[in-house]
């Protein structure tokens, strides 16, 4: 753990994090639309739990966040493959999306798409080979 201007990293990490959080989110959201998507927003958040990490050690966050990060892989690529399947069955191609618009309350009406569920998938394979992979190495001593 870094013992130099502690103080400054750990102040500075709740603001950071909180900014690559909500960051992550827009991408992962804006991903069907425009630029973005699962991979680069799982990329953010991995960067955002990483950071804490440094900042606040393993025990720390381990604590706040109890996340098996290798359960994450399966259920993500789950996700994606049932996603990706899903539009065989209804008699369209493989990766097919669909979409449609809802009204929803407060947010108004919406535009919902099947590749949203494919993104989901995505981001949490990322955010789960990216975590493990490096707090594998991070803790191999």
């Amino acid at each position: 753990m870094i013992k130099e201007n502690d103080l400054i990293l750990r102040t500075t990490t709740t603001l950071i994090a909180f900014i690559l959080f909500g960051f992550s989110i827009y991408l992962f959201l804006a991903g069907h639309s425009a630029p973005g998507g699962g991979f680069i927003g799982g990329l953010m958040t991995s960067a955002a739990i990483l950071l804490m990490y440094m900042a606040y050690g393993l025990k720390a966050v381990s604590k706040i966040l109890p996340i098996n990060y290798q359960l994450l892989i399966p259920i993500g690529l789950t996700i994606a493959l049932l996603t990706s399947i899903g539009s065989v069955f209804i008699g369209e191609p493989f990766l097919n999306q669909t979409f449609g618009y809802f009204d929803l309350p407060i947010l108004g009406e919406k535009e919902l798409a099947t590749a949203l569920l494919f993104d989901l998938g995505v981001y949490l394979t990322v955010v789960g080979v990216s975590l493990t992979i490096i707090l594998t190495i991070a803790n191999d001593q």
